[in-house]
């Protein structure tokens, strides 16, 4: 159905792809992944015909429908409803359904010939063949599954803001039910309800779907293969986002060694030929190492390794323990309430994430917590809090005559060159990058120089406005990593489940207009929520007649036989995960230690090629220790929680 065949793409004098060859397999969703500027928006955009590879081609099966969601659809504008707008994905049965009208309003004049009723009924059983009465409920479904409202269906699509026009034209796409469906970054632009109901929806898509997004989790969960864009290559992956990291890293380490081999036995080779070029008696052989030499194809050098990028950004003082009270806040937009009579404490070193479906209040939330915007009770800051704010809006706040290291140096006087331009390396700003003019960026290029001068601001409050928007899967992890380390407070709006599971301590969320704390990680809430709804399944069923029972007896059986055996099964499964991962710490905790001795030995200190090759060894092992130690406390910390349930 759809094959790429000795695929080539050359981009500005530099080969991104040569002779690349891949067969798409129906029903398979492909994460399509690759650093940024590796050609991976570049590669859909042949897929879907908008441009031609320099070499090879684009095979695709007569007949298929190619539909290709791509951010560049945020210029499309439109008078219609977005309900009509939707629906014109059933263009062909639409004009199927206007020609049946035409000629029953012809027979109701009397005016219809023999050949009309032969075509009225070719033409409604084509109508029923297509499903076409169902059409209207189709779209009321897919625009309530991206998070419209039944009451907004009807609306202009040019009163959305982008990222719901976004969806609509997603809407639109999906009704389409093409053969191959192209998403680059399907959930920038969706909350966590709708990226769930996405998943939902393309789990039972038949097709082939490539997929392009910084979303780890929903790589995760829906990618069954990976391509990686690479040393000019498609390297296939048969699995999900986590089975790629794993084996990447080994392929990784058998293309060092063989491209270091490959060096090796070629400088042996110059060597010997630069030795003895000047002897006569050495000609022939000369020539004849000169000629292999030529003949050998090179191995391609590694790519940069950017898995050790890291960044440290700690307040420059220590707030009170209470950070921010908010005290009876009440916020209202006319008839939409958000807020009522509701009350908080942020402590210092609560590392909070801000969840909920768009439209439930998260920004009007943070920017209240921010003191911009106005509300009815109460809000107290803390002793020595000093807050820095990160949202779209602090975009026209750059100065656009700067260069992007003039800017962020201008708030952070005490970073040196070198490590601004560190910071920026990790918000996809390398070398020569960090010299554009602000005016010169795209609107999500100026998002990233927003956040690095937030982050660099050393303030020890910080309120995050979808701080991941904008960032490759490698940057988010770098963030990732430096707000686990940061030492100060936060609250983080994102949209990104994997990254909200890495930076939180604390859920909160706005529910019967109240804001409610959930004391754990983003995946203990999101369980402990699935089993809220499963009670509350149970507790709407038709009652059985049962005996009175005493109170202590209706204490015990709170929790179903069968969620009794699920809570003990789950119980089991962690504890041997537990035990299990307690081995690993231990003999990682061995091997360092080991490693530590090793590096201390006088004996060892002149072999530099060893004692460099033991000092990456112990970095990956102390790498693997905090990442495989942050999953041993999410396991301890639910076994707790389940303890306390059972």
């Amino acid at each position: 159905m759809l094959t790429l065949q000795d695929i080539g793409i050359e981009f500005g004098g530099k080969w991104l792809l040569r002779n690349a060859t891949f067969q798409f397999t129906p029903g398979e969703k492909t994460g399509l992944i690759g650093r940024n500027g590796a050609g991976k928006s570049t590669l859909l955009k042949m897929i879907a015909g908008r441009m031609t590879p320099t070499e090879g081609q684009v095979q695709i099966a007569g007949g298929c429908r190619v539909a290709y969601f791509h951010q560049d659809l945020m210029s499309f504008e439109s008078d219609a409803s977005i309900f009509h707008l939707a629906r014109e994905a059933f263009a062909d049965v639409l004009s199927v359904k206007d020609e049946i009208d035409q000629l029953l309003h012809k027979t109701e004049e009397g005016n219809a010939v023999p050949e009309d009723w032969d075509r009225l009924v070719h033409l409604q059983d084509e109508f029923e063949t297509k499903d076409g009465h169902r059409i209207d409920a189709k779209v009321h479904s897919i625009l309530a599954g991206l998070g419209f409202p039944a009451e907004k269906h009807h609306s202009p699509f040019h009163t959305f803001s982008g990222g719901w026009r976004m969806r609509v034209l997603l809407a639109k796409m999906l009704l389409v039910e093409p053969e191959i469906l192209l998403l680059d970054e399907p959930t920038n632009h969706l909350d966590l309800p709708s990226i769930q109901w996405l998943e939902n929806y393309l789990k039972t898509y038949s097709g082939i779907c490539v997929l392009v997004s910084h979303d780890r989790f929903f790589m995760d969960r829906m990618a069954d293969k990976i391509i990686e864009i690479t040393l000019q290559q498609l390297h296939t992956y048969g699995g999900n986002y986590s089975y790629f990291l794993k084996e990447k890293a080994l392929r990784a380490d058998q293309h060092k060694k063989s491209y270091d081999n490959q060096q090796k036995q070629i400088e042996d080779q110059e060597k010997f030929i630069n030795r003895f070029r000047a002897k006569a008696s050495k000609a022939k052989q000369v020539q004849s190492k000169i000629k292999l030499l030529d003949k050998v194809e090179r191995i391609l050098p590694p790519e940069e390794d950017s898995a050790n990028v890291s960044f440290r950004f700690n307040p420059k003082t220590k707030s009170g323990r209470e950070v921010l009270t908010l005290t009876d806040i009440s916020k209202s937009y006319g008839d939409l309430h958000i807020l009522k009579d509701s009350s908080a404490i942020l402590n210092r070193s609560d590392k909070i994430a801000l969840i909920g479906a768009n439209g439930l209040g998260k920004s009007t939330l943070l920017r209240i917590l921010a003191d911009r915007e106005p509300f009815e009770g109460g809000r107290k800051l803390g002793h020595q809090v000093e807050e820095s704010f990160f949202a779209q809006h602090q975009l026209e706040a750059l100065n656009l005559d700067r260069t992007i290291l003039e800017e962020v140096a201008y708030d952070a006087p005490s970073y040196t060159e070198q490590e601004l331009r560190s910071v920026l390396g990790c918000f996809m700003f390398s070398g020569e990058d960090a010299e554009k003019r602000i005016r010169v960026l795209s609107g999500g290029e100026r998002s990233r120089v927003a956040l690095a001068k937030t982050l660099l601001s050393q303030a020890n409050f910080l309120l995050l406005d979808e701080p991941t928007n904008h960032l490759d899967i490698q940057s988010i992890q770098i963030l990732s990593e430096a707000m686990r380390s940061f030492d100060g407070t936060y609250v983080v709006v994102s949209h990104d489940r994997h990254f909200l599971n890495g930076v939180a301590n604390k859920i909160w969320y706005i529910e019967d207009l109240q804001l409610k704390e959930y004391p754990g990680t983003y995946v203990e809430f999101a369980e402990w929520k699935a089993r809220q709804e499963l009670a509350l399944q149970a507790d709407s069923s038709p009652a059985v007649p049962k005996k009175q029972e005493t109170e202590s007896e209706s204490d015990k059986k709170q929790l179903s036989f069968k969620e009794q055996k699920q809570l003990k099964n789950r119980l089991k499964k962690l504890e041997r995960e537990q035990e299990v991962i307690e081995e690993q710490i231990a003999t990682l905790e061995e091997e360092i230690q080991n490693l530590e001795e090793a590096m201390a030995d006088p004996n060892n200190a002149r072999n530099f090629e060893a004692l460099e090759k033991t000092q990456t060894l112990y970095h990956n092992k102390k790498t693997s220790l905090d990442a495989i130690t942050v999953t041993w406390e999410a396991i301890v910390l639910e076994i707790e929680q389940l303890s306390a349930e059972s």
